[in-house]
């Protein structure tokens, strides 16, 4: 193939070999044909689905809507045995779709870019990487990932350790922890699912546990080949209802307020939910108002707090258990976890109430005293949305570095692109939409290659948002957050999981099927173009 320009080293570049930059090298090859590179830091494409290999890892979105949906031929082909995909068969469907669309070769795998610059002179992107060599390109694609930048907490005395120690997002082959005594610090969807998983594994595990967590049945289960094939008939309709539903999960949204019902219905239909299982379900699909009304939240929260009570044999390990704050944050979902802590290996320290003071020799010392140790094991999420594109420089126009222009809070239009930054495309950055993440990708990456087609097409350089424009879009993301809930809790929803970093509106509350209306609705009228440069210009 020829490139658009003979002086760059291609046509785009890619970073990251998740969902997203996957998605980015198919439809820039093969639908563009453009010359392509993507860079990837591990060693398999995967992304996120490389990296978090801990025991228990798996998706808690259900199997027919994690995936791709741009080919029908694909989605009848490639099949599922249970209605949620474990860690590696996620990883091995993702490295099935390089492979059925020849892209495998496009991606340099560990590479970690370090650097990305804008050459104002001449529009084009720099990218240079750990390898200490820069390439070019015309278009620069980020698929850094939604929940990729690991967070480790400062504690002190880590070093000291004597044992071995892990984070569940950098988790190496040959964790040893068997046998042992162990401490998980966190207790999110990720430790949730690690605890529930090496329990029966080791000598003793002790949760070491700053919030807790409202947790609902997964309901992880084997589908029978008449279900599996019952639903990709009907793929057509549940893609459909994924793209213009609130959550892109897969389920109808529903109209129905907890309000309108007695207690008694209310009850029944919670323990249908219950039964049922999934988080987002539970949240999100039973009733629509449990994360923007207190006294349906109230009614979710209170009905999950009995449960622990119900399910929790140890009053005092129950108490720690149920959570003081609204039912607003990333919904957690596992079978067995509460049933976990009625185990005599399994005890249960509140960090909140005697923080963490150290980590010494032999395990971690608290305000109450020492846990001796073996293995430490953080299961403390992310720096998310915003954490990859600060951590190394990005810069634009007039040298504008992305993390200075983002210290009081990140910005972007559409959770796409920034000012300052020509022809630089993001997926699931900041201000995109709260939702399924695959579906999502699809709907912000198709409109920024459908922007690339239009400026070869129309033989345009570049082009960016005008400032106005992002400043519209963070305005509208704010008032949409503004009855939800999900502000009032200490989550990575807002920032808050991270000491010192502004707590802002993160996401576009407002649901799948009205961002893909706001990406029809707005086109490219919000941008400016300049046009290509002529030889003579060079």
């Amino acid at each position: 193939m020829s490139k658009l320009d003979a002086n760059l080293d291609f046509d785009a570049i890619v970073i990251g070999g998740g969902f997203s930059g996957i998605y980015a090298v198919h439809r820039l090859k093969n639908e563009l044909n453009l010359d392509v590179i993507a860079f990837e830091k591990g060693g398999h494409v995967g992304g996120t689905w490389y990296w978090n290999r801990y025991p228990g890892a798996l998706s808690d979105t259900e199997s027919f809507v994690y995936r791709f949906s741009f080919d029908k031929e694909l989605l009848q082909e490639y099949t599922w045995t249970h209605n949620y995909l474990t860690q590696k068969e996620v990883l091995n469907y993702l490295t099935h779709v390089t492979e059925r669309y020849n892209i495998k070769d496009n991606f340099k795998l560990n590479t970690e870019v370090t650097k990305v610059k804008f050459n104002e002179d001449e529009s084009y992107w720099e990218v240079t990487t750990n390898h200490e060599k820069t390439y070019t390109a015309q278009f620069l694609i980020c698929g850094l990932g939604l929940l990729s930048a690991v967070h480790k907490p400062n504690i002190p005395g880590i070093d000291n350790f004597k044992g071995q120690y892990y984070h569940t997002a950098q988790w190496p082959e040959n964790a040893d922890y068997k046998g042992k005594k162990v401490g998980v610090i966190g207790t999110g969807s990720t430790g949730i699912q690690l605890i529930t998983a090496i329990a029966p594994e080791v000598e003793h595990l002790t949760v070491f546990q700053r919030t807790a967590q409202y947790n609902v049945p997964l309901g992880y289960r084997k589908q029978s080949e008449e279900e599996i094939a019952e639903i990709k008939a009907n793929y057509d309709q549940i893609w459909d209802t994924v793209r213009n539903s609130v959550t892109a999960f897969g389920y109808p949204d529903t109209n129905i307020s907890a309000m309108d019902h007695s207690e008694e219905e209310r009850e029944a239909k919670f323990e249908e939910a219950w039964k049922r299982g999934n988080g987002f379900y539970f949240l999100n699909h039973v009733f629509n108002d449990l994360a923007t009304n207190r006294e349906a939240n109230d009614a979710a929260a209170n009905f999950i707090k009995k449960k622990i009570k119900e399910i929790v044999k140890d009053p005092e390990t129950a108490e720690k258990l149920t959570p003081k704050e609204p039912y607003a944050r990333r919904p957690c979902a596992n079978d067995g976890y509460y049933y976990t802590f009625n185990r005599d290996n399994v005890s249960l320290v509140d960090i909140k109430a005697n923080p963490i003071v150290e980590v010494t020799e032999k395990g971690i010392r608290t305000t109450e005293g020492e846990h001796e140790l073996d293995v430490i094991i953080f299961a403390t999420g992310f720096d998310a949305m915003d954490g990859n594109y600060t951590k190394f420089p990005m810069i634009g126009r007039n040298n504008v570095v992305l993390k200075d222009k983002w210290k009081n809070g990140s910005r972007s239009y559409l959770g796409i692109m920034e000012s300052d930054f020509p022809n630089m495309f993001m997926s699931r950055a900041p201000l995109s939409s709260f939702t399924n993440n695959p579906p999502a990708i699809e709907s912000e990456l198709g409109w920024a290659i459908d922007l690339i087609k239009y400026l070869i097409d129309n033989n345009l350089r570049t082009a960016e948002p005008t400032k106005e424009a992002v400043d519209g879009w963070y305005d509208l993301c704010l008032k949409l957050s503004e009855g939800s809930l999900f502000g009032e809790t200490q989550s990575w929803i807002f920032g808050a999981n991270i000491p010192g970093k502004p707590v802002s509106v993160r996401f576009y509350m407002g649901g799948m099927g009205n961002y893909n209306k706001e990406l029809e609705k707005r086109g490219f009228s919000e941008l400016v173009f300049d046009k290509a440069l002529e030889k003579s210009d060079r």
